[in-house]
């Protein structure tokens, strides 16, 4: 008999002159009478790791990506990955403020430039993230998908030989009872509780087993497909989609084409030769303020934006319409928005030849005070002998006092021009682009005086000025004009119903209990008591936070007791084993 410490082996290599095995080396073959075939032939002490192998290696990793934890730290990362995008101007959005937020930062700049912070959305990162969410998204469904339609066809579980382990059992009595007409109560009631049911047959008993809640499996899945839709129309508007912005002036129209947009922006598969063929004119549009007499505080803040246009649509007739805020206008499937407005002057300049080198109205651009101080820009390249420029603002219900030109109000109370007029190369001849609304006057000459002192000119509707050397500004007269936004994606409907589908999956998920419920029935005239009496056991098992399954189940088992007495009243009090909510793998 050989003792744990080796001493057989000692004795053994006394009489065969071997050295004796080390114990540590003893104790580790005792495991196996069989030699290792795997073990290494070196001397290397320490056990052997089994190898992966690529195709190994390869499985675990689509493990993990398909792993519902992966797909949330995706999302979570996907939505970290957004904020650049809020923080910094993106340059498909507003290239000017890009070129100028990369002006100002220098060497900064650069570098979140080539890190493609100012087009997050187009970014490799970015992208990278989208299409590992995507892909886990749709590798952690799938499998899942098949589980959840092979629970639906099966029948529920077979009722666990002891129910003492699960939530609420009770165990009743019924002297006298008939142990069919029990179990036909109890198969009755759960069906009409919406359970799907199953009566087996058992050694020396019958029961019932119920299941309900695979709802909520279903909801779950809706939610993770939707979010899968939810990424596939995202995608697919913005490789299809196309966006732009126009102003136009009271009077005038616009016709659907890429010249004729201030701004464009679109995917990277939208065709050009799809816009739809439509135009449209501006007809009136009208403001509303509060006036004078409200609240001081709320003085000249707007009621409503209303603009009337003309739609006309090849093959139809014209169309009048009134946009408003929210209230947008769907013209073969592209959507037009009120996006901003303001006031354009009509302002007629001419050189000191009298040539007229400037005409009709000058969209202004609000500064953003409640007053709609605007800032004006007249470019006249055509003056001679010098290109001439003529920068100021326009005034509303105008003053002027020492804070400067503003307006007080924002409606057309007392309309002015307040302006200077600079003399110079203007660069247009450059071949830079360069924004229509501003101009630098550091490289021009402001027209002065016979004093020396810079011109400042103030005009209401109707009036003229004329400079010492000829040239000429007239203020005519004063038109509204409305920004639009006009956008169409062809997934717009297909995001909304796969979010609506989410939400109501989401919902389903987490409100649908899943639970298991076990009637079983033994005793009677087929068992072999002779008292005749049956034994009731109804117990539950929760798949998901189910905070009412105990209640219900013995409100269940009353009632079975109660139905069985005959007269109405409670039957025998019944007996309440011990409770555990055992998984289920344990006791099936």
């Amino acid at each position: 008999m050989s003792t744990s410490d080796g001493t057989d082996e000692t004795l053994n290599s006394a009489r065969t002159g071997r050295p004796a095995a080390a114990p540590s080396e003893t104790a580790a073959n005792s495991w196996s009478s069989k030699k290792d075939k795997d073990a290494p032939r070196g001397g290397g002490s320490g056990p052997s790791m089994p190898s992966l192998g690529l195709r190994g290696t390869l499985l675990f990793l689509w493990r993990q990506l398909t792993s519902m934890q992966t797909a949330l730290i995706l999302l979570m990362l996907l939505a970290i990955a957004a904020v650049p995008g809020s923080l910094y101007p993106q340059r498909s959005v507003n290239p000017a403020l890009t070129q100028q937020f990369l002006d100002e930062n220098g060497r900064w700049g650069e570098i979140l430039d080539k890190l493609g912070f100012f087009g997050v959305f187009s970014s490799p990162w970015f992208s990278a993230i989208y299409l590992l969410l995507f892909i886990s998204l749709i590798g952690c469904i799938i499998p899942r998908v098949g589980v959840h339609l092979r629970q639906l066809r099966a029948k529920p579980p077979r009722t666990p030989s002891r129910l003492t382990r699960f939530t609420g059992y009770t165990r009743i009595e019924l002297p006298g009872a008939e142990a069919d007409a029990v179990l036909e109560t109890a198969h009755r009631s759960l069906r009409r509780s919406q359970y799907r049911t199953v009566v087996r047959e058992e050694q020396r008993s019958r029961s019932v087993s119920a299941e309900r809640g695979l709802l909520r499996e279903s909801g779950n899945l809706v939610f993770h497909i939707a979010l899968v839709g939810v990424l596939i129309c995202v995608a697919g508007g913005q490789l299809t989609s196309y966006r732009g912005q126009i102003t136009v002036v009271e009077g005038q129209g616009f016709s659907n084409s890429l010249t004729q947009y201030d701004s464009f922006d679109s995917g990277a598969w939208f065709d050009p030769t799809s816009l739809p063929p439509f135009r449209f004119t501006l007809d009136d549009f009208r403001a509303e303020y509060v006036l004078e007499g409200a609240d001081e505080s709320r003085v000249g803040q707007p009621l409503s934006f209303e603009a009337d246009v003309d739609v006309t649509t090849p093959g139809e007739k014209n169309e009048k319409r009134t946009l408003q805020v929210n209230k947008p206008l769907h013209v073969d499937g592209t959507s037009m928005y009120l996006l901003g407005n303001g006031y354009a002057p009509e302002v007629t300049v001419t050189d000191p030849e009298g040539t007229v080198v400037a005409e009709g109205p000058v969209v202004t651009v609000p500064s953003g005070d409640t007053g709609y101080t605007s800032q004006l820009v007249i470019k006249a390249p055509d003056a001679r002998p010098e290109q001439t420029a003529v920068v100021g603002f326009f005034l509303p219900t105008g003053v002027i006092d020492e804070q400067g030109p503003h307006s007080i109000y924002p409606d057309l109370a007392d309309p002015q021009l307040a302006m200077s007029v600079f003399h110079g190369d203007l660069g247009l001849d450059s071949g830079i682009p360069q924004n229509a609304y501003e101009v630098d006057v550091s490289s021009l000459d402001p027209v002065t005086n016979s004093d020396g002192e810079q011109v400042l000119i103030r005009l209401a509707p109707g009036e003229v000025y004329e400079l010492e050397d000829g040239t000429t500004i007239s203020f005519d007269g004063v038109l509204r004009y409305a920004a639009f936004d006009l956008a169409h994606d062809p997934f717009e409907r297909w995001v909304l119903v796969s979010a609506l589908a989410a939400a109501t999956g989401l919902i389903v998920s987490l409100f649908v209990p899943r639970r298991r419920l076990w009637v079983r029935v033994s005793g009677g005239s087929a068992d072999d008591r002779t008292d005749g009496t049956v034994v009731l056991e109804v117990a539950g098992l929760a798949r998901s936070d189910d905070p009412a399954l105990e209640e219900d189940v013995k409100t269940l088992a009353k009632k079975l007791s109660t139905a069985q007495d005959g007269t109405g009243r409670p039957g025998p009090a019944p007996t309440t084993g011990p409770t555990d909510d055992t998984p289920e793998g344990s006791a099936l």
